[in-house]
């Protein structure tokens, strides 16, 4: 996501392959623009792939990972984590993995850590999952002293700020 003030935002995208589109240079509109001549014609050619939809920021992330760990392995490493409650290091040798592999199988499926797991049955506790917001209140109780017109204790000393009638605390409830 383009922030701003960036150069080519989605509408100066659109506002190049105006310009190019008028038949102007693409070098003299790239320079006008504050872009390189390369990105320029990037832009131009995939507004002429895709139309609009080309102008559109795209994800950083790769379609595929052809190296990735198969599913079958990473159920066993999952398997292994949940009835046995092993480490990455006792894991990996066990299923012929390196242990960096195995702790990143088990971040991915959130089940790096041991205390999220029920000890009896290996399985994930989710504390506060609910179907919509709102649905859980949350109130907080704040304390707050009183202090009398004129001053408390710091200003008139402990013995001068002590009879006062009405000091004391309120209590204020926030859901």
């Amino acid at each position: 996501m383009s922030h701003r003030n960036a150069r080519l935002t989605l509408h100066g995208r659109r506002l190049l392959v105006e310009r190019v589109l008028a038949c102007r240079p693409v070098a003299h509109v790239a320079a006008e623009m504050g872009i390189s001549r390369p990105t320029a014609h990037k832009w131009v050619r995939r507004w002429k792939n895709e139309g609009d939809a080309g102008l559109a920021d795209r994800s950083s992330r790769p379609g595929r990972t052809p190296h990735r760990t198969p599913a079958a392995v990473e159920e066993q490493v999952c398997g292994l984590r949940r009835t046995r409650k092993l480490g990455p290091a006792r894991i990996g040798p066990i299923l012929g993995l390196p242990a960096s592999t195995v702790h990143r199988i088990l971040t991915r499926h959130r089940l790096n850590r041991l205390a999220w797991l029920d000890r009896p049955t290996g399985t994930v506790i989710r504390r506060y999952e609910r179907d919509r917001p709102g649905e859980l209140i949350h109130i907080d109780v704040k304390k707050l002293g009183r202090i009398p017109d004129g001053g408390g204790h710091r200003v008139l000393g402990r013995d001068a700020g002590r009879p006062v009638r009405g000091m004391g605390f309120d209590y204020v409830h926030s859901a």
